[in-house]
């Protein structure tokens, strides 16, 4: 018997009919999943939270905080600029990276979660 499972038909069937009524669109969650999946890769989780800590960085800058090379930071800061957690902005020939207000908050809510956790 798989211990994850009701062994009972139990449902309280108003609270999760109000609950399936509420439930967000399938495309709204797709794109909630894409955007937390952006993070899920350490390189950009640091390159994330060295934003967050540092600011507006340049990739150079951003490849020495992370210890990656900048082709490879450059690479995965387009993808959570693509997620939309991050904006570019090029001067010369250098690009400048800043968080977005929904990459903040997301990484607010992580590191939260992860404080939490350690205690």
């Amino acid at each position: 018997m798989d211990k994850d499972t009701c062994e009972l038909l139990c449902m309280d069937l108003p609270r999760a009919e109000a609950l399936r009524r509420s439930r967000r669109p399938i495309a709204e969650l797709e794109l909630a999943a894409r955007v937390a999946k952006a993070l899920a890769d350490p390189t950009r989780l640091a390159v994330a939270l060295a934003l967050r800590d540092g600011g507006e960085l340049c990739v150079c800058d951003l490849a020495w905080v992370c210890e990656r090379s900048d082709k490879l930071v450059s690479h995965h800061a387009r993808l959570l600029r693509a997620a939309g957690l991050l904006v570019s902005r090029r001067e010369g020939k250098m690009v400048f990276y800043s968080l977005t207000s929904r990459g903040e908050r997301l990484l607010d809510a992580i590191t939260v979660a992860d404080a939490k956790a350690a205690r």
